[in-house]
């Protein structure tokens, strides 16, 4: 049985310094439009139709020589007259801010010490080939989204070495052996579908603001007014 563990009074340092661990996978839900954007598109993957918390995936790699907790993603790292498009290893401190990245979690799959190797050892592997982040392989998983026969299926955008984050994730843990959703193409993976793993023994979440839209703020509205108007008539 999967096991949730929800905390509130800790900072996302503190957080990741008691749940960070090689071979688990850090999701994080961020507070951009493009984060948003994501969030709102993997609401298909829900039968109610809600936004999904989650608009990036990452894999720990764990503590280095330099005292911190390092990551390995795919991502877009844009800096001044810096950008880095693709699979890299970062500092976990780069999820520190918490206006950034309101809501994260951490997803322990119950690795054995060889499972972990192999995981990270792919990719270590994958940032020394230099693969690629692909914009166009994820427009394919959002069209895909709405017509759910689809995610069994190819991603018809879908190129050589390129992933972009949770396909990048669901690719380590295939070639270690491990399918952390069965039936769904490697390059349809969502962040939402790693949260909804049967494969996930336990969740740690780290939970503040939750991307919603227009229309469910309208309708949690309408409800606590009438809510309010019952209480007033008792």
């Amino acid at each position: 049985m999967k096991q949730l563990v929800e905390l509130r009074d800790l900072t996302n340092d503190q957080f990741f310094a008691r749940y960070a661990a090689p071979g688990r996978v850090g999701l994080a839900g961020g507070t951009t439009l493009i984060d948003r954007a994501i969030c709102r598109a993997e609401r298909h993957v829900d039968d109610g139709k809600n936004w999904s918390c989650w608009s990036h995936a990452f894999l720990i790699e764990g503590p280095r020589l330099d005292g911190h907790n390092w990551v390995i993603e795919s991502d877009l790292d844009i800096h001044r007259k810096h950008i880095r498009l693709g699979v890299q290893e970062n500092r976990i401190t780069k999820f520190s801010n918490e206006k950034l990245y309101s809501t994260i979690a951490v997803l322990d799959f119950g690795l054995t010490p060889e499972q972990t190797s192999a995981v990270l050892r792919e990719g270590l592997n994958l940032v020394a080939d230099r693969t690629r982040y692909s914009l166009r392989e994820l427009f394919g998983t959002l069209l895909a989204l709405r017509q759910k026969p689809l995610r069994g299926e190819a991603n018809f955008l879908a190129r050589e070495k390129s992933f972009f984050c949770s396909a990048f994730v669901q690719h380590l843990f295939r070639a270690a052996g491990i399918d952390l959703v069965p039936g769904l193409d490697v390059k349809h993976t969502t962040p939402e579908d790693l949260a909804r793993s049967t494969a996930v023994r336990a969740t740690y979440l780290l939970k503040r603001g939750v991307a919603t839209s227009r229309l469910q703020r309208v309708k949690e509205t309408i409800r606590n007014r009438r809510i309010a108007r019952r209480s007033g008539r008792a």
